[in-house]
């Protein structure tokens, strides 16, 4: 294999970066998140570990300047002593939690009772002093949150839906019929396609709740085992694979005297339930219809559960979803997005309230008329914004960067992932970001060893966004780089900003091993205008690799010292299938490819996510034999290396071994690196540490031979 040794005038901080990295978390350790303003904006809660490679999540108080610490899992007497409930386990590897401890909590109208599971066990604080205290409850707890008056306590345990006082007066509202049933969580393709993690919303009479009911009777089983440990039983897992049969979800209105009431909407036009909520004006829901082509916001009659449309929105590619909509201000005024010519607009009543060209993200929350929202100028960036009838659009943030936020009270809390890393800060009054009275939240991540020191570049005739990181120890005109594509690629994601994530740390470590690192969202990724991310209607692999090979030729043309005669692609996810698909369909271009967990037949992928650009594949089957690696085995030319963890449970492990054996049958030499025991992302700290020295060896290698043979 290749040598690791340091080359000349490279930091010895290189070495050392795969460890801090994996330790790190990515550097998510340390870095404050999951924020909430009391009603007077004097307070803001939120949770931080106490190091930046300390796992344990504690929960903090911000007031007057001062952070106090309202939950330590260390000092909680019996906190670590259950496991974590396996409905638990998945909601966290759905939303990519890579901490313990308290990863999340939930509290009362004035955020003084809040609410979080530790292993398993209810506890609650009282923000305005004290000590956290057990709650009793009937078993197991998911999903804890009070009610608006601070009175109870909903959670989900054993797939049932109970409510508990804070005496320990539990009272069990809805029961789970039968084994494939749950009440009050988000089934799988709402957590992982649409981004619904929850299943379940208090009404402000704290006297009833919005529930969901999951049957996931007609879903699939599939069955994850563990190789390494042939006495383990398999687990059963429920995955609604394209074209195959979903969940079925309904919701029920549930009083704490015992009564139900079933919503009605027509289910079989439109079976998925995208978002809900119940404000001062009642509940609501936003469905969508199987084909994703039709979506619709529902007003429900809190007596009967009787629907009426308040809004319909159709599209001929799909209704994209955006976080927050649908919302409603005081006045009733509903909050959507509106995808017009080449803006994604915010709508406030029906009326656009945001101007063409500035691209709607998502919508952060609703303060009395006040609409807090992200939005691209640029896609570089992406900035907190906020609307008010009478004083238009103003940007909060300010710096380059791209930021989220949570607002109430007359304070924001702007978090964003900047040049410098992650910074947090706390914004009093119409103020800007960085003039007073402005004050930071403290990280306390760890700096990484290895500096990004991207080089920003728009390539090509369709202007594509890319970073270019190029070795420090390397001069220009001194000498050939190979060079390595790193994208991602695909919807849902960009890699090339004014921010400094751990992905651009990776790029740079790659380029200090003696790469020209190139990264380019293409067509597809998001914040660019409805039509560049809808270009990938019905084929995912034809624009997504001209767009990464029209980049690299338009860098070289700038960059004299790029190899193209030595050119390889990583990549993990889409970013592996884009990789794979790199040495299948462009040989000539790349050399050699390492592919991470990649969706190689796109038919095994989950039915939301995947018709959505593909079609349902018995309408549309030519378009997932086209986007598939599968079927293409025998065009393989280069060196390709297949990693994936074995307890995959979103991209299966099926992917892989299924795409070497047709590699092996048509007689095309492959090398795959199977993981015991991980999912999607990698979490052991010596696998993901490993996996970077090991693709990065794999990959000079290959282009080593290639060149000897050249």
């Amino acid at each position: 294999m290749h040598s690791s040794t340091v080359k000349s005038g490279q930091s010895s901080d290189s070495v050392d970066f795969p460890l801090q990295f994996a330790r790190s978390r990515r550097f998510s350790l340390g870095v404050p998140r999951h924020f909430t303003v009391s009603p007077d904006g004097r307070r803001v809660l939120f949770v931080r570990t106490a190091s930046g490679t300390d796992p344990v999540g504690r929960l903090w108080q911000y007031e007057d300047g001062t952070e106090r610490l309202l939950a330590d899992p260390a000092l909680l007497v019996g906190a670590g002593s259950g496991a974590v409930p396996e409905e638990e386990r998945l909601r966290r590897e759905r939303a990519r939690e890579r901490s313990v401890g308290v990863v999340s909590y939930a509290t009362d109208d004035a955020a003084r009772l809040v609410a979080f599971a530790l292993s398993g066990a209810l506890w609650a604080v009282r923000t305005d002093g004290g000590t956290p205290f057990s709650v009793p409850a009937a078993g197991p707890v998911v999903d804890p949150r009070p009610s608006l008056d601070g009175r109870y306590i909903a959670y989900v345990s054993s797939r049932c839906f109970h409510v508990v006082d804070l005496a320990g007066a539990d009272r069990q509202l809805a029961r789970a019929e039968a084994p494939e049933v749950s009440y009050g969580l988000a089934e799988y393709v709402a957590a992982e396609s649409m981004h619904r993690m929850r299943g379940y919303w208090w009404a402000p009479d704290s006297r009833r709740l919005l529930v969901a009911r999951v049957d996931t009777g007609p879903v699939e089983r599939r069955y994850l085992s563990d190789p390494a440990d042939p006495t383990k039983p398999p687990q059963a897992i429920r995955y609604p694979a394209a074209g195959t049969p979903n969940a079925e979800v309904t919701l029920q209105l549930l009083s704490l005297e015992g009564e139900r009431v079933e919503v009605e909407w027509d289910r079989r036009a439109y079976e998925y339930v995208v978002a809900a909520g119940w404000d001062a004006h009642g509940p609501f829901v936003s469905v969508q219809s199987r084909d994703q082509r039709t979506m619709r916001t529902l007003a429900i009659d809190p007596e009967t559960g009787a629907t009426a449309v308040l809004h319909e929105r159709t599209d001929p590619a799909w209704v994209e979803i955006i976080d927050g909509t649908p919302a409603r201000t005081a006045s009733g005024a509903l909050v959507l997005h509106e995808d017009e010519g080449d803006t994604r607009y915010l709508t406030v009543d029906g009326r656009r309230v945001t101007p063409e060209g500035l691209q709607l993200c998502a919508v952060l929350g609703v303060e009395g008329e006040r609409v807090l929202f992200t939005a691209s100028e640029n896609p570089l960036e992406t900035h907190v914004w906020c609307h008010e009838p009478g004083r238009g659009i103003r940007r909060l943030s300010r710096e380059p960067g791209r930021y989220t936020g949570v607002a109430r009270g007359g304070t924001v809390v702007l978090a964003g992932l900047t040049p410098q890393g992650d910074v947090v800060g706390v914004l009093r009054g119409d103020g800007a970001a960085g003039d007073p009275p402005y004050q930071a939240l403290a990280s306390l991540a760890e700096e990484p060893s290895i500096i990004p020191r991207p080089v920003h570049l728009t390539l090509g005739e369709r202007e594509l966004h890319g970073a270019l990181y190029l070795p420090s120890w390397h001069e220009a005109g001194t000498g050939k780089l190979p060079v390595l594509l790193d994208p991602y690629g695909g919807a849902g994601l960009q890699l090339v900003g004014r921010a400094r994530g751990w992905f651009t740390c990776v790029s740079q470590w790659f380029a200090e091993q003696g790469f020209a690192v190139l990264v380019v969202d293409g067509r597809g990724t998001p914040n660019r205008g409805p039509a560049w991310e809808k270009a990938l209607h019905g084929d995912l692999i034809t624009p997504v690799l001209e767009d990464q090979v029209d980049a690299l030729r338009a860098a070289a043309a700038r960059f004299d010292d790029l190899d193209l005669t030595r050119v390889a692609v990583r990549g993990w996810s889409f970013g592996g299938f884009l990789a794979a698909a790199a040495v299948l369909h462009r040989p000539d271009v790349f050399r050699a490819a390492v592919a991470g967990a990649p969706p190689t037949d796109q038919r095994l992928y989950d039915t939301h996510w995947k018709e959505r650009f593909l079609g349902h594949p018995e309408e549309q089957p030519d378009n997932y034999a086209a986007s598939s690696l599968i079927g293409h085995g025998h065009l393989l030319s280069r060196p390709l290396l297949l990693v994936h963890g074995l307890a995959d449970d979103n991209v299966a492990a099926a992917h892989t071994l299924r795409f070497s054996a047709e590699l092996l049958a048509a007689g095309k030499p492959h090398s795959v690196l199977p993981l015991p025991g991980a999912t999607h992302m990698p979490a052991d700290d010596t696998v993901v540490a490993q996996l970077l020295h090991f693709q990065r060896d794999f990959l000079l290698d290959a282009l080593e031979e290639r060149a000897g043979q050249g």
